[in-house]
Parts: C-alpha cells; structure tokens; sequence
C-alpha cells in the first residue's frame, strides 16, 4: 500500500448563512404538516436502527433491498422526491459524491446502499449516530491525523470483501452555488488510494436540490457552517415538492500504478464538469474516462412522494 501523508485535514468551504434562502424564498408547507413529517421522520431513523442490527446476518442482495427500502420510505415519509440519471455497476466500487447537506446520505442509500465514510463527529449526533454505528459506517477522526492509514486500508477491506463503500471526499459540505462562495473544496485524495490498492472502480456521483414548484436549483437543504443540525433538519421538512436528482457518471478504473491526486482531480471534474483536471493521468494510470453526463435513455425517475 503506498504510503500516505498526514497533514491535518480541516476542510472549509466559505459556505455560511448567506448562502441559505431567505424567509418566505421558498414554498413551504403548513405547520401540521411539517409536524407530521418530524413525527415520521423520527420513526423512521428508530426503525433504521434495528435495519441496521440484522443487516450483517443477511446476503449481500438482501441487505442492499433492505437498505435501499429504507432510504426510499425515509424520504417519503419526509415529502421528497428522487430522481436518478445513470446505472451502477453491478459490484464493488468506491463511490464519491459531491457533498450538500446530511440528506446526500440517504439519497445515496436509496440508489446505492454502501458502506459510508463519515466524520467522527457524525458519532454523537442523536439517532443519526446511533444509526451510522450500527450501519457499519468507517469514521475519520481529521484531528488525528496519523489514523488515515489505517482508516484508508478498513475502506480497502471493504471493498476486497465486495463492499460498495461511499465517501464525500470534499471532507465538507458546500453549497453548489460558485456566486455564493468561494472557494469550492477540492476533493481530497486519500480514499482514492484505497480504490487503487483493491483495483475497484471509481464512479463519480453528482447530487443536486431543485424545488418542484419554481423549478430552479435550491440551496435550503444544504447543511453549512456552524448551524445546528436541528435547524437544517426543520428546514428540510418544511420545503414543499422537494427534489433530490443523483446523476451518476461513467466509472473510472485506475490501474495499481495510478497516482491518487490524478485520479481524484479526474472524478472531481466528472462530478463538477465546469472544471478540469490539472493534469489528465496517463492511459496507464487511469483508463476508461468519459466524463459526459450518461445518456437520456439511461434516466430513471422514482417519485417517492405523492
């Protein structure tokens, strides 16, 4: 396994509350109704707990329905809809996504039930954490630096075991909207080397919020700066027609003598195609590049929400 430094990893966006709608910005739904779907939502992450215990007891096809299930039933019971472009292949790989909010959790296990990498802190978060334990969920302590080694190979287990393991490697979330902010968090490389070291593949994903009644991209999900979980869970409930898009790109088989940088500068570009990779990898590093969006004939739509 090739060695990996250890600079201390605190991630920063420039996202803060300015780049969150203002009041009355976008359409909403009644009290009682927001009511309802906390009240849901909270049934929902109790009954996530104990799909999470039996989970290891099932066959591989059996645990991703479940999981998948659960996800999908979440969001509907949270008045939101998910939209998928693209297909996944049919076995292990590592996926990395850009990273908005907490919901990109549950839309990625509603399309691609994985193991997740989370942040320590993800632990102590209520329910959530309980949640993610017991889910499997390989945490990344970034005020130790030194454990990536070690948190790098538990993701390269996973996949040697057949595991789709699911990473954010932005290592924090922004807001999608490059006016708001700058600037965008680059993908971090690490996990990459662990794609790398078990010859799995590396599928890009990009997830996006657009609000079905105005039809324009949307900010409220997004979960930025020091706001309290709670707050941007509220927010969330509180949106009318909300819709989740998950496009995923071709996937990106590295070779054992790809350089991670490369590799994640080329999934980045293909997660955000505004931007290009500093230095496309040889074809010997990294073969099988198409970074265009997937062809309409491969769009799915999966309306989880009257």
């Amino acid at each position: 396994m090739t060695t990996l430094a250890h600079p201390l990893w605190r991630p920063s966006s420039g996202c803060g509350p300015d780049c969150l709608p203002r009041p009355g910005e976008t359409p909403t739904v009644p009290a009682v109704q927001q009511l309802g779907r906390a009240i849901a939502l909270l049934g929902m992450l109790g009954l996530g707990i104990g799909v999470a215990a039996v989970l290891p007891v099932l066959p591989s096809r059996e645990r991703r329905t479940l999981t998948s299930g659960w996800a999908r039933a979440t969001a509907r019971a949270c008045g939101v809809r998910l939209k998928v472009r693209g297909r996944l292949p049919r076995r292990r790989a590592l996926l990395v996504a850009n990273h908005v909010s907490w919901w990109d959790i549950l839309a990625l296990l509603a399309v691609a039930p994985a193991r997740l990498v989370a942040k320590h802190e993800v632990r102590r978060w209520p329910l959530v954490g309980l949640l993610a334990r017991a889910g499997g969920t390989v945490f990344v302590d970034r005020t130790r630096p030194r454990q990536l080694p070690a948190t790098v190979g538990r993701v390269a287990a996973a996949l040697r075991a057949g595991r789709c393991v699911a990473v954010f490697p932005q290592g924090t979330t922004w807001c999608e909207t490059a006016a708001a902010c700058r600037p965008r968090p680059g993908f971090r490389p690490a996990m990459f080397q662990a794609a790398i070291d078990t010859g799995a593949p590396v599928v890009p994903i990009r997830i996006g919020y657009r609000c079905a009644v105005t039809g324009e991209s949307t900010t409220a999900p997004a979960f930025l700066g020091d706001e309290t979980l709670l707050r941007s869970v509220r927010r969330v409930l509180a949106l009318r027609q909300l819709t989740v898009t998950v496009e995923i790109t071709a996937p990106l088989h590295p070779s054992r003598r790809a350089d991670r940088r490369a590799l994640a500068r080329v999934a980045e570009a293909a997660v955000h195609p505004l931007i290009r990779p500093l230095a496309r990898p040889a074809a010997a590093d990294v073969s099988e590049l198409p970074l265009a969006r997937p062809a309409a004939a491969d769009v799915s739509e999966l309306p989880l929400a009257a």
